[in-house]
């Protein structure tokens, strides 16, 4: 510090700074670039086609099916996922009611945190090969082997364009809770137990308390939990890879623009086009986040 504060600060960050623009932000303009050529993954000296990729994409149906699907991703992916996380959440923290004047959880909550984590610690491929079994069209299946005991014929759930798309979300939503229980069981934590106190002496039933209390309290928490699964939304590549039929199948009913660039970059060795689409979907994840961000804006409350 004898030399000034500036020099201090800049010896401390220019090495981190330096890997980030190496590995992240040198990349990206690496992808720019190559999405406004005909790449095909082996030429030195790619040509430079200017915007034609991305005339080309306004045009690309599946480009646009897989926009759609993104959207009916951002619909109900979140909304699940946040549901049922926050009614575990609350069971897990407050449900329990008052006892000794402090409000407690449900009996075992810690272990169901616990329970609840679980899907978080395993890699999605795996998730995904363990629901293959689950959602296997014959008797051997989970799912298909309960429908069978009352009598139901088989469903092809992965199999059928109108059901492909929502038993993946159904995935993605229960390997996404256990997160979110115990990132809103911390937030509800810090929720000071005289407030719930205070709402039960005036008569808040449990309902009241969680619309009156809790979500005020956690609306900075859920802002994050929203901006999260949206991005998640628009990441379902390793998931609809693994478990879809023919990778986005059946006839393109679960295709996302992560299956889209992995197929024209390694299957049709179309790099440029590829990178056209993961430009678009960098645009589409960073407009989302912000909009979501300035939409849910409002007052801290103090607690």
């Amino acid at each position: 510090m004898r030399h000034g504060k500036y020099p201090f600060i800049v010896g401390f960050l220019i090495v981190p700074v330096s890997i980030y623009v190496t590995f992240v932000i040198a990349p990206y303009l690496q992808a720019f670039y190559l999405a406004m050529t005909n790449w095909r993954g082996v030429s030195a000296n790619p040509k430079f086609i200017g915007l034609d990729n991305f005339q080309r994409l306004l045009q690309d149906d599946v480009f646009w099916k897989a926009v759609r699907h993104h959207g009916v991703l951002l619909l109900v992916m979140p909304l699940a996922a946040i549901a049922i996380a926050l009614f575990f959440a609350f069971l897990l923290n407050v449900g329990g009611g008052s006892r000794g004047g402090i409000m407690r959880g449900v009996w075992g909550s810690k272990f169901y945190k616990l329970v609840f984590f679980f899907p978080q610690v395993l890699a999605i491929v795996i998730i995904g090969v363990i629901f293959q079994r689950v959602y296997a069209p014959d008797d051997s299946g989970l799912l298909n082997g309960f429908l069978g005991i009352f009598g139901v014929d088989p469903v092809l759930f992965m199999a059928n364009p109108n059901i492909a798309l929502y038993a993946i979300i159904a995935v993605l939503v229960w390997q996404a809770v256990g997160f979110y229980v115990v990132l809103f069981s911390a937030g509800m934590a810090s929720i000071p137990r005289d407030i719930y106190e205070a709402a039960t002496l005036d008569g808040a039933g449990g309902g009241s308390m969680f619309f009156r209390v809790t979500l005020p309290l956690l609306w900075d928490t859920l802002q994050v939990a929203w901006v999260y699964l949206g991005i998640a939304a628009f990441d379902a590549f390793a998931i609809v890879q693994v478990l879809s039929v023919d990778q986005g199948g059946p006839d393109g009913a679960t295709t996302v623009l992560g299956m889209e660039i992995y197929r024209n970059a390694f299957s049709y060795s179309q790099f440029g086009y590829a990178s056209a689409m993961g430009v678009a979907l960098f645009f589409l994840t960073i407009t989302f986040a912000a909009l979501t961000l300035r939409v849910s804006r409002r007052e801290t409350v103090e607690l």
